[in-house]
């Protein structure tokens, strides 16, 4: 998706923090996307909101649970595409998977960087 971080990002998160990104979310057209970060509970959780993006709603919630063996991560994300019917039409062959391809891939990552 070419994303790329395009402002500081402090050492510690705190909400109301701007996060600016560029991404190439389709068709490799370069678009701005700026998220808050809305709540934070030390360890528990952090969500992030979308203030200017590609996307019409983006509710984006991180959960962190301390288990036997190390921390278990789960995402909930809420999005709501732009152009009404046509962004619903494009949705289940177009953004769905990219979507599941994007935590996938951070998946694996996560996994590479903390293996045991």
């Amino acid at each position: 998706m070419g994303f790329v971080v395009r402002s500081e990002v402090p050492q510690k998160m705190y909400e109301g923090l701007m996060i600016s990104y560029t991404v190439k979310p389709l068709l490799g057209i370069l678009l701005n996307w700026v998220t808050e970060i809305k709540t934070v509970k030390q360890l528990e959780f952090f969500v992030d909101e979308q203030r200017i993006g590609p996307y019409k709603i983006w509710h984006h919630e991180h959960h962190f649970k301390q288990v036997d063996g190390g921390v278990e991560m789960t995402d909930i994300v809420t999005y709501v595409l732009p152009f009404g019917f046509l962004g619903r039409c494009l949705h289940p062959w177009l953004v769905r998977p990219k979507l599941e391809h994007i935590f996938s891939y951070r998946f694996k990552k996560v996994e590479e960087i903390f293996k045991n």
